[in-house]
């Protein structure tokens, strides 16, 4: 096979290919590393190789539905045991460390008969839109090196766009599957609450907000990576309802005539974009060519209060891991990002009642989706505010950083918190990408479809919310809008 052939395949392309001996397991591997050597230097992606671990692996009799594919994690959570993993944190990467079990996700991957070599950049625990670690550097966009990939999953969806591999896998807790999807022109789905697994050391991450799934190129990849990945382990929380057929099998045919309410406004009051505002409206005139009925609505919610429980969630959440990690590796504040440090600061003024106040409110939005729901099949949004930033361009300025410094070094970042500030922060935080947390918050299945690119050949996603474990009913549109609306040939556009 050659290099050229090699990047018109899917997942299961490639499998079935392997599966008729038409090509080995090795083979698509040589080829990979190919790919990687050619394009990684530029797009920064792939940050930690396991090319020993993948030569072992293709000489094992593997099994399952992705048997013999190149396959890459995500440098956050996806841990294999005896490998480095950073989480994109220069305190871990300097200190080498080991993870000392397989992640129960990972496992599920490996059953699927995949061929990992290596990890995909993220940044710095995963708590930015966009992939810019200070530890390995930004991950660069394969549509335009001058942008950036998107975060958290920024390194996965930069390798697969550029044909690295078919798939790569990938995690949401706001929008980090959704967005890179949408910012490298990728099929990204967010599975509901508990559809995927967290153990062997979480029940889940977030109080349910994250999940992890991966990112591709076609439709039928993700339903049948999904296939392989769903259900409950030992450490779940509760048993989600299981599909009636596969998710493969819930492809091959069309979704019932479906109504969906759209809307491209901010919930937060930001900017929006041309661009994301002309995907929708081509998304909505596609929709309604193919018999669903198009309505412009929204859910009854304060999308300013949710951003707001959001990140003050989010935050409290990734203070207590900066302080479990500093003490378990006697780690110190130069080994975490001026960013993450501020952020954590602020988290660490939550109060336990507001925490338990913010954790209620997630129970409310959720009511409110669900009566949404009552009268619609599904909601359309853009999946970003934006088409894909450029490398810096959303960075901490220059002139906060002493300031922050100051700050911290005073123990007074907690003045972050104060006043008018809390609103600023959202909205700083959350401007490029103010459409995703609503899925995350109250456990919905969500996904970023490709289905426009701007006059400059830049992907922006269109985003669907649906029902709880309705994944199929997503599922089946996207497979509907692919064939009325493919994209595959589109990678054939990138040139690095």
């Amino acid at each position: 096979m050659k290099l050229s052939e090699y990047l018109q395949y899917d997942g299961l392309g490639l499998a079935e290919l392997v599966a008729k001996k038409q090509v080995s397991s090795s083979e698509l591997l040589n080829l990979a590393l190919q790919r990687a050597a050619d394009t990684n230097p530029k797009l920064n992606a792939i940050i930690i190789p396991m090319h020993d671990y993948a030569k072992t692996r293709t000489q094992e009799a593997l099994t399952g539905p992705f048997a013999g594919v190149p396959f890459l994690v995500k440098d956050l959570f996806q841990e294999y045991a005896g490998y480095p993993t950073s989480y994109g944190c220069t305190g871990l990467k300097r200190i080498h460390y080991i993870a000392e079990q397989n992640s129960e996700i990972v496992n599920r991957w490996e059953n699927s008969g995949i061929v990992t070599f290596g990890r995909t950049n993220t940044p710095e625990f995963g708590i930015k839109g966009i992939t810019e670690p200070d530890a390995w550097g930004a991950c660069h966009n394969p549509w335009n090196l001058k942008h950036n990939s998107g975060g958290s999953s920024g390194g996965s969806a930069s390798a697969v766009a550029a044909g690295i591999v078919p798939l790569a896998g990938a995690g949401d807790g706001g929008g980090s599957i959704r967005i890179p999807a949408s910012y490298c022109g990728l099929f990204g789905l967010k599975p509901s609450r508990g559809r995927t697994p967290w153990g062997p050391n979480m029940s889940e991450a977030m109080h349910g907000a994250a999940i992890q799934h991966v990112l591709t190129k076609t439709v039928r990849d993700s339903a049948a990576m999904l296939d392989v990945t769903h259900g409950p382990e030992h450490s779940s929380l509760f048993k989600i309802k299981s599909p009636e057929s596969t998710y493969l099998e819930a492809i091959q045919f069309p979704p019932k005539k479906l109504k969906i309410a759209f809307s491209t406004q901010s919930p937060i009051g930001t900017k929006v974009s041309e661009d994301a505002i002309a995907a929708v409206h081509h998304t909505v005139k596609l929709l309604e060519s193919l018999g669903h009925t198009l309505i412009e609505d929204t859910p009854a919610i304060d999308g300013l209060a949710l951003a707001r429980d959001f990140i003050t969630t989010w935050f409290s959440q990734f203070s207590y891991m900066l302080e479990q990690i500093k003490q378990q590796y006697q780690s110190k504040n130069g080994d975490f990002e001026l960013d993450s440090l501020a952020l954590a600061a602020f988290g660490a003024q939550t109060s336990a009642a507001q925490y338990i106040h913010n954790l209620n409110n997630w129970g409310l939005y959720t009511t409110q989706m669900n009566h949404f729901f009552d009268r619609y099949d599904l909601y359309l949004t853009p999946a970003t505010a934006s088409v894909a930033p450029k490398n810096g361009e959303i960075k901490l300025p220059q002139w906060q950083k002493p300031i922050l410094k100051s700050l911290i070094k005073l123990g007074k970042a907690h003045l972050l918190a104060q006043g008018k500030l809390v609103d600023q922060i959202v909205k700083d935080n959350l401007k490029w990408v103010p459409f995703t947390q609503l899925a995350n918050i109250t456990g919905l299945p969500a996904m970023s479809v490709p289905l426009y690119w701007n006059k400059d050949h830049l992907p922006l996603g269109s985003q669907f919310i649906a029902p709880f474990a309705q994944e199929d009913r997503l599922l089946q549109l996207a497979a509907q809008l692919e064939q009325a609306q493919p994209w595959l040939n589109r990678y054939n556009q990138i040139h690095i």
